[in-house]
């Protein structure tokens, strides 16, 4: 079987995505894999964080649109670099979780996706669905699911 070239993980920027990356991040750099690295956002409205905006003043920008995911992404990018993923890029990306990893799985050629397993197991996971075993189902290319939980 041969390597991996690019790999495909996503974050959130919570401590189980990151768990993902860190994974994904391993595989990239023992294969020399290509590792990126996305995140799915969603414009937030104005009225939504227009509390938080206030609070925070002069950083409200930390709240707005897609600023948040591309925290999340600098600080993937770190541990990806710290884990030894040589060749890391980076995407913030309007959209669901599962459309935005089969969109970077079609547009990078991907031929592994990495996903942690926050929601696999949980009652609403099983009856709505999850982000891990949506796509999974629907990858397309192999696909490790990273105990993140």
């Amino acid at each position: 079987m041969p390597a991996y070239r690019t790999i495909v993980v996503g974050t959130d920027g919570s401590a189980t995505s990151f768990a993902a990356v860190d994974r994904a991040a391993g595989v990239a750099a023992d294969t020399g894999a290509r590792l990126v690295v996305v995140s799915a956002y969603t414009p937030s409205d104005p009225a939504d964080t227009a509390d938080a905006e206030d609070a925070l003043k002069g950083e409200a920008h930390l709240v707005r649109g897609w600023t948040p995911a591309e925290e999340a992404l600098r600080e993937a990018t770190d541990r990806a670099k710290a884990a030894g993923a040589r060749d890391v890029e980076t995407h913030a990306v309007d959209g669901s979780p599962v459309e935005v990893l089969r969109a970077a799985v079609r547009d990078h050629d991907a031929d592994l996706l990495v996903v942690g397993n926050r929601g696999l197991n949980t009652l609403s996971g099983r009856l709505l669905g999850s982000v891990p075993s949506d796509a999974a189902r629907r990858a397309g290319v192999d696909v490790l699911i990273v105990h993140t939980t």
